[in-house]
């Protein structure tokens, strides 16, 4: 059975999004609205966790996940080096659509880095998402909340209508901007790569 709370997109706060944040901790599924669409979170170190979101997404073992979290601190606690150039990076973006692909501390699950030994990993720029991460204290799944190879819901009522009863807790912030998801950009390299372009140009 799917919760649904209703959320202030820009003042988010009281008791649907505490009760989220519990959701996530006890190793549950939350969907939340991010810039572009709904995105489907789960506690991103624990792979029990983030093998459910793959298993309700139907999506493949050898894709990696990207993860959110809501600090530059916290960023930096995934990703086992980042030099000076992807600092300034994080300080010119974030909070903002720009996903970097960093190598993964030894803390970051399989099932995250799909074998790449990368983790990519942003702060979002929605109030509702950053709001979710500040009151769960800890890195999420950023993956769309829908199945693998469907379009990206931009309401909540249509991630209830593609996930029927797979998702613990939607916050319903209203309709997202849609648009293109999040530039990935793989830092593990110099200048970077671009693996997926979308809002922020490098």
């Amino acid at each position: 059975m799917t919760t649904v709370h209703r959320v202030d997109a820009e003042h988010p706060a009281g008791p649907g999004l505490d009760a989220a944040a519990a959701v996530l901790k006890a190793g549950g599924t939350v969907a939340f609205p991010t810039e572009s669409f709904y995105g489907l979170g789960a506690d991103a170190l624990d792979p029990e966790a983030v093998a459910r979101v793959v298993r309700i997404k139907g999506r493949a073992e050898s894709n990696p996940v990207l993860v959110l979290v809501d600090s530059v601190e916290r960023a930096l606690t995934l990703v086992a080096a980042a030099a000076p150039e992807v600092r300034a990076l994080m300080a010119r973006h974030w909070p903002g659509p720009l996903t970097l692909v960093l190598p993964a501390a030894a803390a970051v699950p399989a099932p995250i880095t799909a074998g790449t030994g990368t983790v990519g990993v942003r702060v979002p720029g929605h109030p509702v998402t950053l709001a979710l991460l500040r009151a769960a204290r800890m890195a999420v799944t950023g993956t769309s909340a829908n199945p693998s190879g469907e379009p990206a819901p931009s309401r909540a009522d249509e991630v209830a209508r593609r996930l029927p009863g797979l998702v613990d807790v939607i916050l319903d912030g209203g309709p997202t901007a849609g648009g293109p998801p999040s530039t990935v950009a793989d830092c593990t390299v110099w200048p970077p790569r671009i693996l997926r372009q979308g809002p922020v140009r490098l």
